[in-house]
């Protein structure tokens, strides 16, 4: 099964502290929707551009992005 990185692109100097907090809901989220998704995190990319990013199958990904609108979406490689 195909998974994929949905992502938030945060930028500026609080990009990841923004990233971070936004981490937060995406757990609240998948908890409320009661989803199977065990993938979530932040990356820094640089100084003044963070993500906030959860993966998931991508059978399961329609609903997901169009409730969480992700600014973009990529292939997941471990």
């Amino acid at each position: 099964m195909r998974q994929l990185k949905l992502i938030w692109d945060f930028r500026g100097p609080d990009a990841l502290k923004i990233a971070e907090h936004h981490n937060i809901h995406l757990k609240e989220f998948i908890k409320i929707e009661q989803l199977n998704i065990t993938i979530t995190g932040v990356n820094t990319i640089n100084d003044v551009h963070a993500i906030a990013f959860l993966v998931v199958n991508e059978d399961e990904m329609k609903p997901i992005r169009d409730a969480l609108k992700p600014h973009r979406g990529e292939v997941y490689t471990p």
